[in-house]
């Protein structure tokens, strides 16, 4: 069945709120890549290092690690969500992108980025 234009508006702002929250929490971590577009950058936490200490220039080093890793899993989510988003301009939300039927309205509210079916 297909989305009524009440669902696409729902789906619409759950996407937008979700991709708010996405770059408010990549903005912690990091920056947008001024040379490519869509892409973010991790910035390294300040902190106050002796770069003598080997222990402590391990755990920034550490952290760099964990902040690039949030930082991966957020901008793969946003692509997701900024997809669907392009995705509801073309009138193409809510289709499988495999099977081309229609993906269920209980998929979409857990996940409203989805674009396969079950």
């Amino acid at each position: 069945m297909k989305l009524s234009k009440e669902q696409i508006k729902h789906f619409k702002e759950k996407l937008e709120t979700e991709k708010e929250e996405l770059e408010k929490d990549l903005k912690k971590i990091g920056r947008k890549n001024p040379d490519v577009a869509g892409d973010w950058e991790v910035v390294p936490a300040e902190l106050n290092t002796n770069p003598a200490d080997p222990s402590e220039l391990a755990d920034t080093f550490e952290e760099l690690e964990n902040r690039s890793a949030i930082e991966d899993s957020l901008e793969e989510r946003l692509g997701f969500v900024n997809k669907a988003l392009s995705n509801i301009k073309k009138g193409t939300y809510g289709t499988c992108s495999v099977c081309k039927e229609p993906i269920a309205i209980k998929r979409l509210e857990v996940n409203p980025a989805a674009t396969e079916c079950v």
